[in-house]
């Protein structure tokens, strides 16, 4: 086991508990930095004993990122939210929370930082998670200029909050939404080819001018090896579940109403600034693939969609595991 601690903020999160292990696998000391420790103890059970420790941190709160900090050589910042709640705001803890964990970093003399922003993220965003995202990569390059910045497509894989959601709703509704003619453009990454990215900005020694690995102050585009439309994806979660259900098309006018109304609710299925995101592409730019800036620049094969939802989606079925598969010919 090395003796290199990384703290990672966010690690019992779907992207967390993915990179906590990941880091237990190859070696290091992980100190997840979680709101709630008490709740993080399955973490534990990715490492040898001793191996994973979950901590308090409250990235709002500059006295408990440093503790998280204190003593660790490296940093990975998972936080981020789909929704607003309460205190829990996109400026609070995409902007400005990152801003305090990069701060931190570089006043507790960290060598390297991986910061987890998104493909949308833009100051002139209407939506308030792109906008916030964006901010909070300004405040990151700040703070520590040579921050490492992930900015990874929709991200699935078992437990994941894209393809277990339309699932689910196709279910119980006869119809699944194509939010403005399910049109957009998607480039899903499976969450342990994200993990293995933030491992390998971790691995490799963060210098500038280098081409092989990763590089310092870089950004990050990650996508998986296939794009689809939104439409294209609601017919694969309609295959996978064996399930026949309409796809209707829902106006963009529409689609903000029903996220002002949903939007509402406890735990929203919907909100009105996701209906913003959806309304542009979630693509790997040509810029990122000509400065090479992706998963391939980092020695990652991403796996595709077809290769890995069918592990997971199967519980969506009738029958679950045990629905024959007709796409397939076999049970």
């Amino acid at each position: 086991m090395s003796a290199t601690i990384v703290t990672v903020f966010g690690g019992s999160g779907f992207i967390g508990r993915h990179v906590v292990r990941e880091l237990a696998k190859r070696g290091y000391r992980v100190r997840a930095a979680v709101r709630h420790p008490s709740r993080a103890g399955f973490l534990r059970t990715m490492g040898l004993p001793g191996q994973v420790e979950p901590v308090y941190a409250d990235i709002r709160d500059a006295e408990s990122v440093a503790r998280a900090l204190s003593g660790a050589g490296m940093a990975v910042n998972l936080v981020g939210i789909l929704y607003e709640t309460g205190r829990q705001t996109f400026q609070a803890l995409q902007a400005q929370g990152a801003g305090c964990v990069a701060q931190q970093a570089k006043a507790c003399g960290l060598t390297r930082l991986v910061h987890m922003s998104a493909i949308g993220a833009d100051r002139n965003s209407a939506s308030a998670y792109g906008s916030s995202k964006a901010n909070g990569e300004d405040a990151v390059r700040e703070a520590f200029a040579a921050a490492v910045i992930m900015r990874p497509s929709i991200v699935f894989g078992a437990g994941d909050g894209f393809f277990n959601r339309f699932a689910a709703m196709a279910k119980t509704s006869p119809a699944l939404p194509l939010l403005g003619g399910g049109h957009t453009k998607m480039q899903p990454v499976y969450v342990d080819d994200v993990a293995d990215a933030v491992c390998a900005a971790l691995d490799t020694p963060a210098t500038a001018g280098t081409t092989a690995g990763t590089t310092a102050g870089t950004t990050y585009e990650l996508g998986g090896p296939s794009i689809y439309t939104f439409a294209e994806l609601m017919r694969i979660v309609l295959r996978e579940t064996q399930r026949k259900r309409l796809l209707v098309h829902v106006p963009w006018p529409l689609a903000r109403l029903q996220g002002r109304i949903l939007g509402l609710l406890p735990a929203p299925l919907l909100t009105l600034d996701q209906v913003r995101m959806l309304e542009h592409d979630n693509i790997v730019s040509d810029s990122a693939i000509a400065e090479h800036r992706t998963l391939a620049d980092l020695g990652i094969a991403p796996a595709s969609v077809e290769a890995i939802i069918p592990s997971y989606i199967w519980m969506y079925r009738r029958q679950g595991q045990y629905t024959q598969d007709i796409t397939r010919g076999n049970a």
